[in-house]
């Protein structure tokens, strides 16, 4: 290492460099969701692009990539050690960045600001018509990028998936989907039969929104978010922004009368959150200092959600607070019956408000969309009726409006083409890292009736998060669970929760 380390040293100096530019772009990103005047959208937009364009001629300089050819020529690109990870995913990512023109690069920053602006209105208005020309202009823009970023025969949506999902290709997560819907539909059918079902009104009543915000953040703090590094506040469409060691930031919504959007939706970040909190600051702004993929991560947030925020243990611990803070909703509710409540089974027009079961058919409807849009096979103005008809083929029911249908989320708008397979991938994570969690740490359940996360989240942080990217998704899985990736995990949980909640044979 002796005679690479000057040139390592510079390299590392470079990365965080660019990192610290780009969290600069982050702030201003999340500010737009929640505290910038309507105003400023245009303003923000030119903002943004600008320092896209700069940190896109610094990720590509003549310079960066000399040091990385000359340091993968060395002993540091054979290896796990942090310096190979370094050198091996700076170089994956320096020569994708290259394929990409600046103006691109620019212009997909500048109208991703404008067209999130646009849907935010659009969708409060409910009219598809005002968000369509954005929509239109962000999938040419994508379809552009992948072009550029192609390195195979395979579909052009390979290249937008493999941005979020590093490796995986779509003929993979078509077969893992395939198998997914295989033991999904029917498992949704036998529910939807069950004579013993849950009283769902009893999450549809009256909650304050002053007391929902303390109640949640309360139960993120207990689970292990640090509030003293970390804050939350209210946006449009929920998300997770770490800006580097010390500040991340949280989003959630409130309905007053919906008692699982904000509580789930708070859980659900807080653990995006503590992935970005459990990096090693010492590597920040490098590869070891970043999740390995957005798939990896949404395991952390969904395993945080649901296999832990609605197990019945973890309410054993944390219902005799709640009906504290909302007694005239949950005073006389007994436990069994909000758990029921909070894990009721049915097809619903909202993925971030879906149960467990059907979710993931949420994930498949984009899914196939969206490789149609990369394809040139469906054009902006055709997506409403493509969503509507592939809905009634999954759900069986019609979103009333675009706005609960097409526009409900904020990736399309955001140019998040190829991120929504990461959301159905991380429950399939989760799962198995939950399975090894249970094997290696005892029963989990008997813990968090005790109001005890910690051993989890040392667990997760030793195991994934301080990882950064020294191993590709897959074979993290394989590293930490002794198994390869597979369906099989989430499968198994599902048909055994659900089934004994709805006393399914």
């Amino acid at each position: 290492m002796s005679s690479n380390q000057q040139p390592y040293d510079e390299l590392i100096t470079e990365l965080k460099r660019i990192s610290l530019l780009g969290s600069c772009a982050s702030v201003l990103n999340w500010d737009r969701e929640t505290y910038m005047p309507s105003g400023g959208a245009e303003l923000r937009a030119e903002q943004v692009s600008l320092i896209a364009g700069l940190e896109h001629q610094w990720a590509t300089s003549p310079q960066l990539g000399e040091l990385l050819e000359n340091l993968s020529q060395t002993d540091l690109g054979a290896d796990d050690s942090v310096e190979a990870v370094n050198v091996r995913e700076a170089k994956r990512s320096y020569e994708r960045a290259t394929k990409l023109p600046q103006r691109l690069v620019e212009e997909l920053s500048r109208v991703s600001a404008l067209s999130q602006h646009a849907w935010s209105e659009a969708k409060q208005a409910n009219d598809f018509s005002a968000f369509e020309p954005w929509l239109k202009q962000m999938i040419a823009l994508k379809r552009e990028q992948a072009a550029c970023l192609q390195q195979t025969d395979g579909p052009l949506y390979d290249a937008l998936l493999d941005s979020y999902e590093p490796g995986m290709t779509t003929a993979q997560v078509q077969s893992t989907f395939s198998q997914l819907r295989e033991q999904l539909v029917p498992l949704v059918a036998k529910i939807a039969e069950a004579s013993n079902k849950p009283d769902r009104t009893i999450v549809c009543r009256s909650f304050p929104v002053d007391a929902q915000r303390e109640f949640s953040k309360q139960m993120a703090a207990e689970i292990g978010f640090d509030f003293h590094r970390g804050r939350i506040d209210v946006s449009a469409h929920p998300f997770c922004s770490g800006f580097g060691p010390g500040d991340c930031r949280l989003t959630t919504r409130y309905d007053d009368h919906f008692f699982n959007m904000a509580f789930f939706g708070t859980l659900h970040e807080a653990g995006h959150g503590m992935y970005e909190q459990g990096l090693l600051p010492e590597h920040a702004g490098t590869p070891m200092g970043r999740a390995v993929s957005l798939g990896i991560h949404e395991s952390q947030s969904r395993m945080w959600e649901n296999l832990v925020g609605r197990s019945r243990s973890f309410w054993q611990h944390a219902y005799g607070n709640a009906r504290k803070m909302f007694p005239e909703s949950l005073g006389n509710v007994p436990l069994d019956a909000f758990y029921g409540a909070i894990n009721y089974v049915e097809p619903s027009m909202i993925r971030v408000e879906a149960d467990e079961v059907t979710y993931n058919l949420h994930i498949m409807l984009r899914f196939e969309l969206e490789q149609k849009m990369i394809a040139g096979e469906l054009e902006a103005e055709q997506i409403p009726e493509a969503w509507n008809e592939t809905f009634r083929e999954y759900f069986g029911i019609v979103p009333a409006s675009d706005a609960e249908g097409c526009m409900q989320d904020v990736h399309w708008s955001a140019g998040y083409i190829g991120y929504f397979p990461t959301y159905a991938l991380g429950n399939i994570y989760a799962s198995q890292f939950f399975e090894a969690a249970q094997k290696q740490l005892g029963n989990l359940d008997e813990l968090f009736a005790r109001g005890e996360f910690q051993s989890l989240k040392e667990w997760l942080n030793k195991n994934i998060h301080q990882r950064g990217q020294q191993y590709p998704a897959a074979q993290l899985v394989e590293v930490v669970t002794g198994n390869s990736f597979s369906a099989d995990a989430l499968i198994k949980y599902l048909k055994l929760k659900f089934g004994s909640l709805y006393h399914l044979e």
